[in-house]
């Protein structure tokens, strides 16, 4: 069995953070199908009932508990095709996906968004990650998925603050997954490095740690002991971008949670290593769409009456 580093797992887990999480009740007759739409992620609890999924979920890693010991089981070899009540799945939305009712099926389903669209927390999940017996590894969440979201078609009034205790119950669920997942066995060797590369891993943390740095390629490819030619496509082949790519990204993301937090334009411009205010304006337009002052009114959290 894999074990996973307890300080990588932690320091994984703490860097989520989503800007969307609501939950959502749904039932689904006996034989209906349940189109799970792509590139989204979508965590799911099945509440009653139990689903399969067409493309099959295929072979992967079971979690088993006896109910009687609480003992875990853990069988990387099982098929998990057949989901029961008490189970939950992640999927990272790479690819269609179809839940089939075997019976009438009650659901929680979450959408989630990265708060960080740079985040390497889609890098370093499988397609689908599933924990069966979820509700017995990780009693506490489940029951919490289990409450999530409203029942059918019951429309609820707004509250103050719905949104934020959403974005915390769904980030509750999800965090409770992927330590099931990871911390029981089911994670690869290596687990949780980006690349399965050392030296890469090194470059990407040193980036989000201080994103505001005059980050060369020449400076990155000395991080990880590399040519810088070497560097340059090795970092491309694996991460999927280019260095300086990536490192807009993390700046990007990072000046998001500043506008968020009410810092101003000129602030975020010099802690992330603009050389003017123009200069921040024009690479957060490039990859928004919109202007700094403008991403912060479209993304401002609505008070509820």
């Amino acid at each position: 069995m894999v074990t996973v580093d307890a300080d990588a797992l932690s320091n994984v887990l703490g860097a989520v953070d989503l800007r969307i999480g609501i939950g959502r009740r749904t039932s689904v007759a006996a034989g209906a199908l349940l189109p799970i739409p792509a590139d989204t992620i979508t965590l799911v609890y099945i509440a009653e009932g139990a689903v399969q999924g067409h493309p099959p979920l295929g072979d992967g890693c079971r979690l088993d508990v006896d109910p009687d010991s609480q003992r875990l089981r853990v069988d990387t070899k099982a098929r998990h095709d057949l989901l029961v009540a008490g189970d939950a799945f992640l999927t990272l939305g790479r690819s269609p996906f179809v839940l089939e009712a075997q019976a009438d099926t009650s659901l929680m389903i979450a959408d989630i968004e990265l708060a960080d669209a740079a985040s390497p927390l889609p890098a370093l999940l499988p397609p689908f990650l599933t924990v069966t017996g979820f509700d017995a590894v990780e009693p506490a969440a489940a029951a919490l998925a289990l409450n999530m979201g409203v029942l059918g078609d019951t429309v609820m009034p707004a509250r103050q603050g719905d949104p934020i205790i959403c974005r915390m119950m769904a980030t509750t669920v999800l965090l409770s997954v992927i330590r099931a997942w990871a911390a029981n066995g089911c994670a690869p060797t290596g687990w949780p490095s980006l690349s399965n590369d050392p030296f890469l891993d090194r470059v990407v943390d040193a980036i989000r740690e201080e994103p505001g740095r005059d980050w060369t390629v020449e400076r990155l490819a000395g991080i990880g002991a590399m040519s810088r030619s070497t560097f340059a496509e090795r970092f491309r082949s694996t991460v999927g971008r280019s260095p300086a790519d990536y490192v807009t990204e993390v700046r990007v993301d990072a000046a998001k949670r500043m506008l968020e937090a009410g810092r101003s334009v000129s602030d975020i411009s010099r802690e992330l290593g603009y050389a003017s205010d123009e200069g921040f304006s024009r690479a957060f337009r490039r990859r928004t769409g919109q202007t700094p002052s403008s991403w912060r009114l479209a993304n401002r959290t609505p008070i509820s009456a």
